[in-house]
């Protein structure tokens, strides 16, 4: 496959369902659309069909409820050009809540831990910011008090956003925090040489121990412990790549694990980031990794969903 029809299939970001391990429901947004697998990445089909499009619509983001289950809420959102399309049934039938014009590029979604009660999801776009909806995604508004910088590239959620309603957005510039849903944001005290920041990931614990880290396009990963007022390098300068994802061990800290993902390779640490090892897949895989998912942690052996390149994507074992 020759790299230009592999970048028209490129695997932009994954989403599973809280009860993979059950049901192995997974999404895949890709360069020519959204793709479900109801097997655990074994196989795909597209779930655009409803839309009768007369060509392929650019998916670069996805985010599942985080009460998705098969009987019951079954909402799924999809970020593209102009908008974000919401399906309540797993994909099967989708309603557009559009963003203003001229259309922004929706780059990252979070979705409220508490959604099914106060249906908040939030959307970072390329161009223009941040856009909040409140109503589950049919209406949104630009909420950008404060974001000096609208080029967001990552974005990540307080576990108790409920109570402490804090967001972190990161930029071409630095990192971002919002403590109010994102209504209103204010520089952190993240190293603007540092930056771009092209990933984020909030502690489980963050209420109590404050603790986040970001990845950057060629400075590494960077951690805080106070919220964002400070950041310090932690890799020791063995991520030397692009940190295009970062995951946390969901015990984390108790299990201080965590995986990054570059370009050309996938790190993991078993000790907060003093020291990493490869991760190598069972096969030889020559197409450049662009996102990833750890649908039940970061225990060894447990599942891991690589996107590729060229529209594939790998099932494998950490």
């Amino acid at each position: 496959m020759s790299e230009e029809n592999a970048n028209e299939k490129a695997v932009y970001a994954l989403a599973a369902s809280p009860e993979f391990a059950r049901d192995g429901v997974c999404f895949a947004a890709r360069a020519d659309g959204l793709f479900r697998s109801d097997d655990g990445g074994a196989s795909w089909r597209s779930v655009y069909d409803a839309l009768a499009l007369d060509a392929p619509l650019p998916t670069t983001s996805v985010a599942v409820s985080p009460a998705f289950a098969f009987h019951s809420d079954r909402t799924v959102w999809a970020g593209v050009s102009g908008g974000v399309l919401r399906s309540t049934d797993g994909g099967l039938s989708w309603r557009l809540g559009l963003l203003p014009t001229p259309p922004p590029l929706v780059s990252a979604l979070v979705v409220s831990p508490k959604y099914s009660e106060d249906g908040s999801v939030l959307a970072g776009t390329l161009e223009d910011g941040v856009f909040c909806s409140q109503d589950r995604g049919s209406q949104w508004s630009a909420w950008n008090f404060g974001l000096l910088d609208l080029a967001v590239l990552a974005m990540s959620i307080s576990p108790d956003f409920a109570r402490d309603e804090t967001v972190f957005a990161g930029t071409e510039t630095g990192v971002y925090r919002s403590t109010n849903g994102g209504r209103a944001w204010r520089e952190t005290g993240f190293p603007t040489e540092a930056a771009p920041v092209l990933s984020l990931a909030l502690s489980p614990t963050f209420a109590v121990d404050g603790s986040a880290w970001a990845g950057t396009e060629s400075c590494g990963v960077f951690h805080t412990r106070d919220r964002g007022r400070s950041w310090n390098r932690l890799d020791g300068g063995a991520v030397a790549d692009a940190v295009n994802a970062l995951i946390l061990s969901p015990q984390f800290p108790a299990q201080p694990d965590a995986l990054v993902l570059q370009p050309r390779s996938l790190l993991v640490t078993r000790d907060a980031g003093r020291s990493w090892s490869p991760w190598t897949a069972d096969t030889a895989v020559e197409e450049a990794l662009t996102c990833v998912a750890a649908p039940q942690g970061l225990d060894a052996g447990s599942p891991l969903l690589v996107g590729l390149q060229n529209g594939r994507v790998l099932r494998a074992q950490l």
